[in-house]
């Protein structure tokens, strides 16, 4: 009698193996909001909300169509909650949302890393007029 072999389902083939290297959730991770633009929006939104030429004036001179795609793809993983404001005419305001409020222990971890082993001894010196607080306590 012939054995009877379980029809495969695409959970199958999606595992946790990607060419043969098991996914390490601290690349995914990194993946996700490892991105130049993502760190600096999600960065300023641990201050807190801002409407989109808020962040658009403080972003490191970040044009405005990479800001809306970075925006787009946070709120699309769910890192940052868009909120249409009842004006007129009408604005839209950004926030993190919960999952975007675990990002503030590892962002304060990348500020004191790069204030020992980036500035270091030599402070950064800033060439344009400072648009921001650049002090990144990011207490809640």
């Amino acid at each position: 009698m012939p054995v009877k072999r379980r029809k495969r389902t695409i959970a199958d083939h999606l595992s946790n193996r990607m060419n043969d290297y098991v996914t390490c959730a601290a690349v995914e991770s990194a993946r996700r909001i490892g991105n130049q633009w993502r760190l600096i929006v999600i960065r300023y939104l641990l201050e807190r909300p801002m409407r989109f030429n808020e962040l658009l004036r403080v972003a490191c001179e970040i044009d405005s169509k990479t800001l809306s795609r970075v925006l787009k793809y946070l709120a699309s993983e769910k890192i940052v909650r868009r909120e249409v404001l009842g004006t007129q005419p009408f604005t839209v305001r950004y926030a993190l949302t919960d999952k975007g409020e675990q990002i503030r222990p590892i962002m304060q971890s990348l500020k004191a890393w790069g204030e020992t082993w980036i500035l270091g001894d030599n402070p950064l010196k800033i060439t344009k007029k400072p648009l921001a607080s650049h002090d990144l306590t990011l207490s809640p």
